[in-house]
């Protein structure tokens, strides 16, 4: 079984809906999700967006760069009770949402490999392992580019950010 990161844009009232009903959000995130399976958006347009197994990776290189927000792992919990995969989800804010935005825009993938040696990862046991492969660091290079152009279109229409592992 993977460990995948998950993201979900959603309007103010749909965020609110999520925080007060956290089990329907899930119901509504697997029908999202089913919906854009088949026509597999680009990230500009999704709704649903997947980090796949890149996220401790992307999680680590951002920790190390002083990211200014949590876009691995959301920053707000609302279903504490709930387990969406790998513990509970979390959630961005809308002005969170634009500050991660101009981050990632002002952060290429190349700065944040700058002067990591993937023994770092191997040492931090960032999963997942063999990062000891050659150009594993590259791995991670468009997962990122497709993850600020989500976050782009999130701030652009003033959405929010649903956060989860699965």
């Amino acid at each position: 079984m993977s460990m995948i990161g998950e993201y979900l844009r959603v309007t103010a009232a749909e965020l609110d809906q999520a925080i007060q009903d956290p089990h329907g959000a899930l119901d509504f995130v697997e029908e999202v999700q089913e919906a854009e399976e088949e026509a597999d958006p680009p990230p500009a347009e999704a709704r649903h967006f997947s980090t796949y197994k890149t996220w401790d990776m992307l999680r680590f290189l951002l920790a190390r760069a002083d990211f200014p927000v949590n876009v691995i792992h959301g920053e707000e919990p609302f279903a504490e009770d709930e387990d969406w995969g790998y513990g509970p989800p979390k959630y961005l804010r809308p002005e969170r949402v634009r500050l991660a935005a101009e981050a990632l825009r002002a952060t290429n993938y190349g700065q944040l490999i700058s002067g990591v040696d993937p023994a770092e990862l191997v040492s931090a046991e960032v999963y997942p392992l063999g990062w000891s492969e050659p150009g594993s660091l590259e791995w991670g290079r468009p997962y990122y580019d497709d993850l600020t152009q989500f976050f782009e279109a999130a701030a652009r229409s003033n959405e929010a950010m649903l956060v989860w592992l699965d």
